[in-house]
């Protein structure tokens, strides 16, 4: 782990764009260095996608908790968060440097609530090192760290209240066999993941169902049916892909774990989660962008709140709708030999969880950070793919989107209803945020 550990820093740094005009910010307070450490304990220990959103959030939570402490041209975060409780610091605002304390809190977070989190260790070990290299106080850090595990225990307590914890005492799941449903799919045929997630409590959307899509098209096998078009239109795009088409699904890929099977053996691939993909993103973005700490912490932490609710949400409808894959359907139907461009991930089809999660996190974004804001996103450079060049996140959001019809895993209305419900969701955070005084930080 270690040594792919160095191998994705190394990519990551010599390929991401600097910050536009003068550093304002230390070397030591730059947050994709921590973002990236969190992604590869996530990579490491194949964290689903909804389940890593929801890594994400609370990493960032204390993050932002001990900023807006700190500063107050920042909302307390209870004033968006749900059920976010009062805290409480022993140690004083002028015995730490809160800056230090949030990053070392991002770590300290995930090193407490990842299966593997300890592992994190040898990163803060570094990050301590750095603070030292940089002639900071030991009195200094030794506080800064103090104050971060206090805010570390509040969130990591905070997050046990979200019904997490009941998911493995809930019944084993069964797929249903009837016609139309969702059915494990080659060539792994993996159980089906995370089928009761709705049940987590979201942080800012008031419910998992609060922005329900309408109901997929009705199944039907019937050859001129609308359902028989949407699976026609998938088996057809595969036969003739562009270069464009097969560039698009490969770089939105994000499957945590994909599965070979070569004779009697297994190879599984694991890569970065659709969650992680827009955590880096939006690292990118806020570097690009030059913001000062409290703002790009703010930008980072509503971003892993959104995605959070985002899979809440898409969940939600899932296993609600529980309907069947394209592969499924497709080589009972139309092609007993067909296989997808990418592989089928393992829950239900309707609506796609790309789509959702890449149009609530673009509209955050877009709110934050501008509608016209240009970047180069080489995210998916340590997995041999990329990089793509974007000029805005909705363009992102919507390449995202297709990218799943493209590689042979959606139908085209599980894409569309998809990216309704992302940007209603997404819209839906901004008023809440807005109500709470969070206000754009960049312009471009």
């Amino acid at each position: 782990m270690k040594v792919q550990r160095i191998l994705y820093f190394i990519l990551f740094f010599s390929t991401c764009g600097f910050a536009q005009g003068k550093r304002r910010t230390p070397v030591y307070l730059e947050i994709a260095p921590v973002i990236n450490a969190i992604n590869m304990v996530m990579i490491h220990d194949v964290i689903s996608p909804p389940v890593a959103a929801r890594y994400y959030a609370y990493t960032m939570l204390g993050a932002y908790q001990l900023v807006s402490r700190n500063d107050l041209s920042l909302p307390a975060p209870a004033s968006f968060i749900r059920q976010f409780p009062e805290s409480k610091l022993t140690i004083l605002s002028k015995d730490y440097n809160y800056q230090i304390a949030a990053i070392y809190c991002i770590l300290e977070t995930g090193k407490n609530m990842l299966p593997s989190g300890i592992s994190l260790q040898e990163d803060q070990d570094a990050y301590l090192a750095k603070l030292l290299k940089n002639k900071i106080s030991p009195a200094i850090i030794d506080q800064s760290v103090a104050a971060a595990k206090e805010v570390s225990a509040q969130i990591v307590a905070y997050s046990k209240t979200d019904n997490y914890s009941k998911l493995s005492a809930k019944l084993r799941y069964t797929p249903e066999k009837t016609e139309g449903h969702w059915y494990p799919t080659p060539p792994a045929y993996l159980d089906a993941v995370e089928p009761n997630w709705s049940t987590t409590r979201p942080l800012i959307i008031d419910s998992c169902a609060q922005f329900k899509p309408s109901p997929p098209t009705k199944y039907s096998t019937d050859s001129a049916s609308a359902f028989f078009k949407l699976a026609k239109e998938v088996y057809e795009l595969s036969k003739i892909p562009s270069q464009e088409q097969l560039d698009e699904a490969s770089f939105w890929d994000c499957n945590p774990f994909a599965v070979t099977i070569s004779g009697h053996m297994s190879i599984g691939y694991k890569k970065i989660s659709p969650a992680g993909h827009w955590m880096n993103i939006t690292a990118l973005a806020v570097k690009k962008a030059n913001l000062d700490f409290a703002p790009a912490i703010t930008v980072v932490t509503l971003e892993a709140v959104t995605l959070m609710d985002s899979f809440i949400a898409c969940w939600d409808e899932k296993y609600r709708s529980n309907r069947i894959r394209p592969e499924t359907y497709i080589n009972k139907n139309i092609d007993l030999r067909w296989q997808p461009l990418l592989q089928t991930p393992p829950f239900p089809e309707y609506p796609s969880g790309h789509a959702v999660a890449s149009n609530s996190s673009a509209s955050i974004l877009s709110y934050l950070l501008g509608d016209n804001f240009t970047y180069t996103d080489d995210t998916e450079l340590p997995f041999g793919v990329g990089p793509r060049k974007f000029t805005s996140f909705n363009q992102a959001a919507a390449e995202a989107s297709i990218s799943r019809l493209y590689g042979g895993i959606h139908f085209r209305d599980s894409i569309d209803e998809g990216n309704k419900q992302g940007k209603a969701l997404g819209q839906n955070i901004i008023e809440k945020i807005k109500k709470a005084g969070i206000k754009p930080f960049y312009s471009n």
